[in-house]
């Protein structure tokens, strides 16, 4: 803080302030006054002040003896002077140096009298009303150097009430400016901390008739224009925070780093972005809960639930969580209902007991769990369970979600009560086990109708008596076809056959009839067909094949032995089409040509390795094989390139075919050292022309 009067002044006021000599000494205030009071009152002990200070400062009575002495001994002194002094007073330069020493000792006295200042008051005990214009901005000034707002608004107040026409008005007027300032700028320290309350209040407290008044209000103005500003900011971009625009919600946000105050642009902004993000994040979990419920399924349910849960209770996404826990509860509920009609009633129960309590269903899901233990019970199917499942659902009274629910059980379970006494009464008659009682039993249970609780189980019922009944009336033919059948012959089971054929289709012993018919219509077709299969074998035997086929061929497909029929027909084919390949091996080998021999080698080779022709054939096709190459080196002494041709394709597989590569290999080497290097191409196919000839050719 600047400091506004006399320097040296308000030097030696700060020395005595901070209880420091001053090197000013003022004179007594008044001829008389003891300078002890100066003393005392700017707070410098007395072994603080040097010894010729302290003789400044006794009583006037004892000073003026004291320089009476001392007056009196400089007087003698220079009426006597010691000898060596006596030369110097003819000297003019000893008078000169005494005029000077004389003269700067006086400038310096006059100037320390000048300087020297009165004590400083003591401004907390200061009695105001009557302190002067100086002590009143001297303590102004200290209490503005603390800085704080108290302190500075305290040396307003000490100078404010001067008046208007003093002589200090104008250092008044910029100290209290400057002070303000000061104030304002606390204040501002205030407001960029987010305090704007607190900043208001303090800028509020300057006095308004102060000069620089006008800077505080268009201080405060600016800061309430920058406040709503970014309140403004901050609301826009929550408003699309709610309407999940993450984008925008953002780039509104960061308006917030242009508005002017350190809070907003900061700490407020790192907030908002902070929301923002987990904003996003909490999105995200709702979309997975909403898709999980999509799916259904106890578990995805479950874990629906949990994601929701987990979504902080400050979230903007709060809100939108917990009006979706009533879906995925309804969801639950409608899955513990599925289990009801799966019968699966203790998952049921328990499933609805995790309905989460944040849905508000306790009411529908207490009778949920009610109704359901009352099937349960209902679920033993005697009269006693039902009536007990009745008492329990009754007691839903009438204000209860599921009231019309338990009403309709309770006339549900009224008519199984009735089904129950007619089925019983049907059950006892079917007991007696004749055909009159089981069809008086058909009758009674036939009194359960259609749409009644255990309409399905008399219809279950009726059907096993229908069938106990049948059973009864139709096993004789049955029995009877068995006897039949054991003899055996073609006219017992043709007999057996008939009598079967009595028990009519969708009667209960039908299948087994049906079965037992196949049987014995099999055991006929094996009994006349048996004698061409064999037949037919006996001429394939003797080397009649075609004969064995049309033999064969009299058993008609789908008759017993019809499988077997085809099955040797086609052995007799195959070994039909052996002879003829063979033949013609045969044929095309007496050409004795090596075009008609690698024909005869392919045409053997499709002789199966199955047909008895097997050996003879392999036995062949080698003999073939080395007339080939003998016809090759044969060729060799007029025609090497005709020779190798033919070596070349002799089957793999065939006992010359080693042979035959070895004496290619040496043909070659003949060829290549008889021509010349520029027409030097070998003329032996490649490896895999020769390798694909023969696997062509073998089997």
């Amino acid at each position: 803080m600047r400091e506004r009067g006399n320097p040296d002044q308000w030097s030696a006021a700060k020395a005595s302030q901070l209880g420091q000599p001053s090197r000013f000494k003022s004179p007594p205030l008044s001829p008389g006054t003891p300078a002890v009071a100066h003393s005392g009152a700017s707070g410098v002990s007395e072994s603080e002040v040097p010894a010729a200070e302290l003789a400044s400062e006794t009583p006037p009575a004892n000073k003026e003896s004291q320089r009476s002495k001392v007056s009196r001994m400089l007087l003698a002194w220079i009426l006597n002077p010691p000898p060596r002094l006596k030369g110097l007073y003819t000297s003019w330069q000893f008078w000169a140096l005494v005029a000077t020493v004389t003269t700067g000792g006086m400038g310096f006295i006059a100037v320390g009298l000048l300087l020297k200042l009165p004590a400083m008051p003591n401004c907390p005990s200061m009695f105001w009303p009557t302190a002067s214009a100086s002590v009143r901005l001297y303590c102004a000034e200290l209490a503005a150097n603390k800085q704080t707002v108290k302190d500075l608004l305290e040396a307003i107040a000490l100078v404010r009430s001067l008046p208007d026409d003093h002589p200090l008005r104008e250092q008044i007027n910029r100290q209290t400016e400057e002070w303000s300032e000061d104030i304002l700028k606390l204040a501002d320290r205030s407001f960029h901390a987010g305090k704007m309350d607190e900043a208001m209040a303090t800028a509020k407290k300057i006095p308004s008739d102060v000069p620089a008044y006008t800077i505080v209000k268009q201080r405060m103005e600016r800061w309430q224009s920058v406040w709503s500003k970014a309140e403004k900011i901050y609301r826009a971009s929550e408003e699309q925070l709610r309407n999940s625009n993450w984008v925008l919600a953002f780039q509104v946000a960061a308006r917030l780093q242009t508005v002017g105050n350190a809070y907003w642009q900061s700490t407020k902004f790192d907030e908002l972005s902070q929301i923002i993000q987990a904003s996003r994040e909490d999105t995200e979990k709702l979309a997975q809960a909403r898709s999980l419920t999509r799916r259904g399924g106890e578990s995805n349910l479950e874990q629906a639930h949990k994601i929701v849960q987990s979504i902080d209770s400050k979230s903007y996404i709060y809100q939108a969580g917990q009006k979706f826990i009533p879906e995925i509860a309804r969801k639950m509920l409608e899955l513990a209902e599925a289990r009801v009609e799966q019968q699966q009633l203790e998952k049921a129960i328990e499933l609805a007991r995790k309905i989460p309590a944040e849905a508000k269903m306790q009411a529908e899901v207490e009778d949920f769990v009610n109704l359901t233990q009352a099937r349960s019970i209902a679920k033993e199917g005697n009269s006693a369970s039902v009536e007990a499942a009745i008492a329990q659902a009754q007691k839903i009274s009438s204000d209860r979600p599921q009231y019309q629910k338990a009403q309709d059980l309770v006339k549900f379970w009224q008519r199984e009560l009735e089904d129950i006494a007619r089925l019983e009464k049907a059950r006892q008659l079917a007991g007696l086990g004749t055909v009159n009682d089981l069809t008086a039993a058909i009758a009674q249970a036939q009194l359960v109708p259609a749409n009644n609780p255990r309409a399905v189980e008399a219809k279950t019922e009726i059907g096993r008596w229908q069938n106990q009944i049948q059973t009864m009336e139709d096993r004789p033919f049955l029995e009877r076809a068995e006897q039949l059948a054991a003899i055996g012959d073609e006219t017992s089971l043709q007999a057996a056959v008939y009598e079967v054929s009595k028990i009519a289709k969708g009667r209960s012993l039908y299948q087994e009839a049906q079965n037992k018919m196949g049987q014995w219509i099999g055991q006929i077709q094996r009994l006349q067909d048996q004698p061409y299969l064999e037949q037919a074998r006996e001429l394939a035997r003797a080397g009649n094949l075609s004969e064995a086929i049309a033999m064969a061929q009299q058993i008609q497909p789908g008759r017993a032995l019809s499988i077997d029929a085809q099955a040797s027909i086609s052995e007799w084919s195959g070994q039909i089409r052996a002879q003829q390949s063979w033949q013609e091996a045969n044929r095309l080998a007496t050409q004795s040509t090596p075009e008609s021999l690698l024909a005869a080698i392919r045409q053997a080779q499709q002789v199966p390795r199955s047909s008895a022709l097997r050996a003879e054939v392999r036995e062949a096709i080698n003999q073939w094989s080395y007339q080939l190459l003998s016809m090759a080196q044969d060729r060799a002494a007029y025609d090497l390139q005709g020779a190798m041709n033919i070596a070349a394709q002799i089957p793999s597989g065939t006992s010359a075919y080693s042979d035959a590569r070895a004496q290619l290999q040496n043909w070659q080497n003949t060829l290549n050292s008889s021509q010349t290097s520029s027409d030097s191409q070998s003329v032996v196919p490649s490896q895999e022309q020769v390798s694909g000839s023969g696997e062509g050719n073998s089997q």
